[in-house]
Formats: structure tokens, sequence, C-alpha cells
């Protein structure tokens, strides 16, 4: 890749639930991206097969590692596991149900290669990168909290919620993770504020799922990122 030093390697987290449609394609987009990876994927008690796929995606490539929770605990907890196995000089977390295109990798790792960066948070809310059109509330929903956030770490977001967040891996391996399910987003956000890392954000593309192609976060996790905010400003 024009401009990345070819001496770095990337380590990508994938947590997987029920995501038996996507799985493949997103491994595929992974692993068509330029850079020496190692995709790390944890299956967190799936039951519609997705661990079935995952087996034998990582019979097919070596540079798969992949894990399995024998029941399902949450997104936190797959970034638990995932993180644990890292052994990439940067850390990015992927999703597995591709609204987040790894296309976008370029733009997210290159303020960590040009030194400015210790984290980069990838926005769907800045510059004119195409995005799906979904849910209103989805969106006020998101503002809110990340303005919360924003009060709480003094950092200027404009997208905490963001699954495309990057890291140099001396700064993911010194976080210890809490959170079981989608408070993991706060919680990472508050303790790389407290680390007084360099963040940047960059724009990426977006596109988003309805419900009924599965989507799983709902407002019940908004209401649980405010308690998240609070908590991971004042008590670990």
């Amino acid at each position: 890749m024009k401009g990345f030093d070819l001496t770095m390697k990337l380590s990508i987290v994938i947590p997987v639930y029920n995501e038996k449609a996507t799985l493949a394609e997103i491994v595929r987009r992974v692993q068509a991206t330029p850079y020496e990876k190692e995709l790390i994927i944890v299956d967190d008690a799936s039951t519609d097969g997705s661990r079935d796929i995952l087996q034998q995606l990582a019979v097919e490539a070596d540079n798969i590692r992949a894990f399995y929770h024998d029941r399902n605990q949450g997104k936190g907890a797959a970034l638990r596991t995932g993180f644990s196995k890292v052994s990439g000089d940067i850390v990015i977390i992927q999703d597995a149900d591709l609204e987040y295109n790894p296309i976008d990798y370029p733009e997210l790792l290159a303020p960590i290669e040009k030194g400015l960066a210790d984290v980069v948070f990838g926005s769907r809310l800045i510059g004119a990168a195409p995005h799906r059109v979904l849910f209103f509330w989805h969106y006020v929903g998101n503002k809110v909290v990340t303005t919360i956030s924003n009060m709480m770490t003094n950092l200027n977001l404009t997208d905490m919620e963001t699954c495309y967040k990057v890291f140099k891996a001396e700064i993911i391996n010194d976080i210890k993770i809490r959170s079981e399910r989608f408070g993991v987003e706060p919680e990472l956000t508050a303790k790389i504020a407290r680390k007084r890392c360099r963040v940047y954000e960059v724009p990426i593309s977006y596109d988003g799922r309805d419900y009924s192609e599965g989507k799983k976060i709902t407002w019940r996790d908004g209401i649980a990122a405010l308690y998240y905010i609070i908590r991971f400003r004042f008590w670990d």
C-alpha cells in the first residue's frame, strides 16, 4: 500500500453474533485490503450457523484466528477476548454486518502512520462519504450520547458510537474492558481520554441496516450508554 509502513501488521478484531448472511463477505473484503494482517474473529455463541462458517474460513486462511464463546455475552465481551489475542502493531475493530467497509482502512490508518494520532475514530457524520439514509431517532440518540460523552471526556467527537475505532496496539493492550454489551463504545472512549491519547476523526462511508436485516442495537442500548458514560467518567 502506497505510503503505508509495510513492516507494520494489522490486527483486525471482528466480533460475530448471528451473522451467517454476511460473515464470509466481510472476511473477503478485509482479506482484499493490501496489508499484512491477522483476522481475530470471536463468535459470541451464534445460533444461526455462523460458527460453522467461521470454522471453515479458519481452515481456508492461515491468518484467521477464530475463538468461540460458550454463551452469548455481548460485543464488549467479544472485543475483550479479541484484544487479548492481538499480535499486530495496529488494532482495528471491524463489525461483521457489512455496515462498515474496509475500503476505508487507508483513511483510518493515515493519522497513525503519519505519527499524528494514537487512536482514530471513523465518523459517519463528517465529510462527504456516502451513507445509507435510515432512522432519524437513531441519529438523534447518537448525537445525544456523543455530546454527553464529550462533556465527560472533554473530547470533541462527532460519532462516539462508531464501530471503526483504530488503536496503536500498546494503547489497547493497556486498557481493561469491563462492559459486556454495547457499553464498550463509551468505555473505550472514556479510557482513551483518561490516557490523554491523541485522537483523530476521519470520515467513513456507512451502509446501515434496518431491523429486518439483522440490526441489533436498540433504544435500550442508548439508555445503557448514558449509564456507562457516567460510570467510566467517575468509576472504573
